[in-house]
């Protein structure tokens, strides 16, 4: 009996992930969330595991693959751990390469199999403006260049197969995470607003606007790009 067709999205109970899955719900799609997290309510299947747990995430994904034929991706899932250098621990590089890039791969690598039957796959991988270059970052930018490397390499090894693969750099959001972090009033996010172009913080929304892109079926020309959904932060001056 055929499987039905869904997208899988990791990291969907909050923030740009839960954008992305209401999106995609509203396109109609099969939903699968992956997270750590229980989501507040949607209309998505949530299966929750812990990234960083290699065990357990075979365990989700061995469940996935057997229910449903994943032919879209989006990687949102990440951890950043912040500190200067001088106080960089091995460690929380060891866990953010884990959750920001291994995990992803394993992600792709589990379901290529009925991407390929398809001859239809879209991959996109959520990396951040961070990669390229933002003090305090070592773990966290160091992980999401990574996420563009594997994603340009991925679309030069799954193109022949009709996969795309691209990823999106977001640029400073106003999630809840982000808002608690960032109060609107603070000198530090007025700051980081006075350095957008576009003189705003992003919204999920914006986020899932470009998704909606690169996993449409029209899309099947665009691989192994990064497209930074920053305001223009990213032509303009560099927020602390």
């Amino acid at each position: 009996m055929e499987k039905p067709r869904a997208t899988l999205v990791t990291g969907g109970s909050n923030g740009i992930g839960a954008a992305i899955v209401q999106s995609r719900l509203n396109l109609g799609e099969i939903v699968v969330n992956l997270d750590r997290a229980a989501p507040r309510g949607d209309g998505a299947h949530t299966i929750e595991a812990d990234l960083a747990d290699r065990a357990a995430l075979a365990t989700a994904l061995a469940e996935i693959t057997a229910t449903y034929d994943v032919t879209r991706i989006v990687n949102c899932a990440g951890i950043a751990v912040t500190a200067p250098l001088e106080e960089f621990r091995p460690e929380d590089f060891s866990l953010t390469m884990a959750v920001n890039v291994l995990a992803p791969a394993l992600i792709v690598q589990a379901c290529l199999p009925a991407m390929k039957a398809h001859s239809f796959g879209r991959i996109l991988n959520i990396s951040s403006r961070s990669a390229l270059g933002r003090g305090l970052r070592t773990s966290y930018a160091s992980s999401k260049g990574a996420l563009i490397s594997a994603t340009r390499v991925w679309a030069l090894e799954l193109g022949s197969f009709g996969i795309t693969c691209n990823a999106i750099g977001p640029g400073p959001i106003e999630t809840e995470l982000y808002r608690a972090a960032n109060p609107p009033e603070s000198p530090v996010t007025q700051k980081v607003i006075a350095s957008v172009p576009v003189g705003r913080l992003g919204r999920p929304q914006d986020v899932a606007a470009a998704t909606d892109f690169f996993l449409s079926d029209q899309a099947g020309f665009v691989t192994g790009q990064t497209l930074y959904v920053c305001g223009g932060l990213t032509i303009g001056g560099v927020a602390v």
